[in-house]
């Protein structure tokens, strides 16, 4: 039955799967590589837990070899394109640029990553060298094989962009702001303070949230951000307000001594949906 199993994961697999046609005179070597939730950690060691966090289902892959140069080439399917995207951003390098392959894509001299609709991209360069162009034009034909939305999550935008820090905002996909009430959300970074949105199943789960957010936080005060503000300050998240607005708990953290950090949630509540 798992023998079926990973045979049908692959099947599925292999109609967003890599080919060696993704760059002109390469060739495959070896056989097509299938991982799944179990199998993954014999390929990536202890990087799986990475993917796992994000909901990993499937890995295949490929080899192709031309004149002494390997393309590395995998695909990992993801449950949505939120989650894809998500892994995409939480393996960036911010010092880098971001370029539109798919949804979104890196190259570097030695790899670039791309994703689009719930599938990421991976492709790696050997031996050593400067292979920039060459993994670009791959990736941007692997990415045309691929179904899926070119779409980036919503959520992105409704985050303000001034001084805005490079990476942000991505989804944590466990723990905001280390808190485990906080299951999962966007995450934003600026030059000072963060802000963060997590959207729960419904007003009412919002609503018994924010009751433990300000259990978890006593000693504030409400203002009206929202459909309900609270404006508190702790030792490790500073000066912060935290709203709800319909099924999503927010807030901005982390405000300087001089800041108003009502202010910058109210500025994050507007754009809020």
């Amino acid at each position: 039955m798992r023998a079926f199993l990973l045979s049908l994961i692959g099947m599925v697999a292999m109609g967003q799967s890599p080919d060696c046609s993704i760059s002109p005179g390469f060739v495959q070597d070896g056989k097509v590589r299938q991982f799944d939730t179990e199998t993954l950690y014999e390929y990536m060691n202890g990087n799986s837990e990475g993917y796992f966090l994000y909901g990993f289902k499937s890995m295949t892959g490929i080899t192709c070899k031309k004149a002494g140069v390997t393309l590395i080439a995998d695909i990992s399917t993801f449950p949505s394109p939120e989650l894809a995207y998500g892994m995409f951003t939480g393996n960036l390098d911010p010092r880098l640029p971001t370029e539109k392959i798919g949804a979104g894509g890196q190259v570097t001299g030695r790899k670039v990553l791309f994703v689009k609709g719930q599938f990421l991209g991976e492709i790696a360069a050997e031996p050593e060298g400067e292979y920039t162009a060459l993994l670009r034009a791959a990736a941007v034909e692997f990415a045309r094989k691929i179904t899926g939305t070119t779409e980036t999550p919503a959520e992105l935008a409704w985050f303000p962009k001034e001084h805005l820090q490079a990476g942000s905002p991505r989804l944590v996909p466990q723990s905001v702001l280390g808190l485990r009430i906080l299951k999962r959300g966007y995450l934003a970074q600026y030059e000072e303070g963060k802000s963060f949105v997590v959207t729960e199943d419904s007003p009412a789960s919002a609503t018994a949230l924010f009751a433990k957010l300000k259990e978890r936080f006593p000693g504030g005060s409400a203002t009206q951000v929202g459909d309900e503000g609270y404006v508190t300050e702790d030792r490790y998240l500073g000066k912060m307000c935290l709203f709800r607005k319909g099924m999503r708990v927010a807030g901005f953290t982390n405000a300087p001594p001089s800041g108003d950090a009502a202010q910058r949630a109210l500025q994050l509540a507007a754009r809020i949906p």
